[in-house]
This record gives structure tokens, C-alpha cells and sequence, in this order.
């Protein structure tokens, strides 16, 4: 099974707070996201990571992919530059590129870690699936809430765990819905300013 995750940030003290996760701590933080990620993959998983695996962690890239379940895939974000340098922990990755279509569920999916305002097969269906945003509810975001196609995969919005397809567009139901309110929220306190 195919399953994909984005924005992990596994050792990032300040994603904490950014995000809003419920964690007191990296260590409290890695060890859920290590717990949960195992939880939900098995030896045989295709799992896509859409970039920022880890950022100024006390541990190497190596230390967390030995403990990660399933086959790796990584697609590059902007914070994993580093792993291109790193020949060990390259050897945990079945593949890592830029951008990568896949065949899920008999559906193309797009994957990069940036929202993209059209893909290849954009107007035949395709899916795009991303990261990078978080759960951030800049107003230029609102076009994500008007695309049922574009899924994203931030580990914050698919409750730090990767995810299948489907659980992809369950999980991203709820995430719009909250987006288009945070959104309308803040365009009405504008407008009263």
C-alpha cells in the first residue's frame, strides 16, 4: 500500500510551537511521530515523504530512518537539502526526486512538496498531493479549498502519521473546512479594520 507524509521536522524545536502540536518537547515529539508512523506502516508500505523530514535535530537522518517502517521514497522540500549530502542516510530511500507522479488507487498523483496551482493531468483528474504549508491560513491559500484534487499531506493535518489515499482525502475534508473558516475569519476582522 501506498501511504504519504509531509513536514515531519522530526527534531525541530520550533515546529512545536509553529504548528501547534501537542507535544511538550523534540524528544516527546519524535518518539510519537516514530510511534505512530510504525503504528500505521508495515515492512511492505511504499511511503512518499514530501519534504522537511527533519531540520536541526540532535540525532542524524540515519538515527530516524533505521526506525521507520516501509520503503521510503523522498520527495525533496525545502529542508532536506542536507540528506543529498549525507551517502548513509540516502541508503534508507528507495528513490528521492523533486516532483514524482505515481499510479494509486487507478488514480495519477502528483507529488511535490510545494501547492501547486495546476499539475500534469490537472484537467483529467490527477491528484496533487503536497506539504510545506503546515496548517498555516494565509488567505492566498483559499484556492486549496476550492480543489478537491490537491491533498495535503502535512503531518499536523493527518495527525502525524502516514496515510493511505483514502485517509488522504478523508483527512483533507476536515482540514478545508477548518481552512475556509480560518480564512473567512480572518478576511471579515480586515475588513473591520
Amino acid at each position: 500500500m501506498k501511504k504519504y507524509i509531509a513536514d515531519l521536522h522530526f527534531g525541530h524545536e520550533k515546529v512545536i510551537e509553529f504548528d501547534g502540536r501537542p507535544f511538550q518537547s523534540t524528544k516527546e515529539m519524535d518518539e510519537e511521530l516514530i510511534k505512530r508512523w510504525n503504528q500505521s506502516v508495515n515492512k511492505k508500505d511504499e511511503v512518499y515523504i514530501l519534504g522537511d523530514f527533519a531540520y536541526r535535530s540532535e540525532h542524524d537522518f540515519s538515527w530516524y530512518l533505521s526506525q521507520l517502517k516501509g520503503k521510503k521514497h523522498l520527495i525533496l522540500g525545502n529542508h532536506d537539502y542536507r540528506i543529498l549530502k549525507d551517502e548513509k542516510a540516502q541508503t534508507y530511500f528507495e528513490s528521492i526526486h523533486h516532483m514524482i507522479s505515481v499510479k494509486d488507487d487507478n488514480r495519477e498523483v502528483i507529488l511535490f512538496h510545494y501547492p501547486m496551482l495546476e499539475w500534469k493531468g490537472y484537467f483529467r483528474g490527477s491528484l496533487h498531493v503536497f506539504g510545506h504549508i503546515h496548517q498555516s491560513s494565509h488567505a492566498s491559500y483559499i484556492h486549496i479549498c476550492q480543489q478537491p484534487n490537491m491533498l495535503n499531506a502535512g503531518a499536523s493535518v493527518i495527525d502525524y502519521q502516514p496515510a493511505s489515499l483514502q485517509e488522504l482525502i478523508h483527512y483533507n475534508i476536515r482540514y478545508k473546512q477548518r481552512l475556509k473558516e480560518a480564512i473567512t475569519k480572518k478576511i471579515a476582522i480586515d475588513k473591520e479594520r
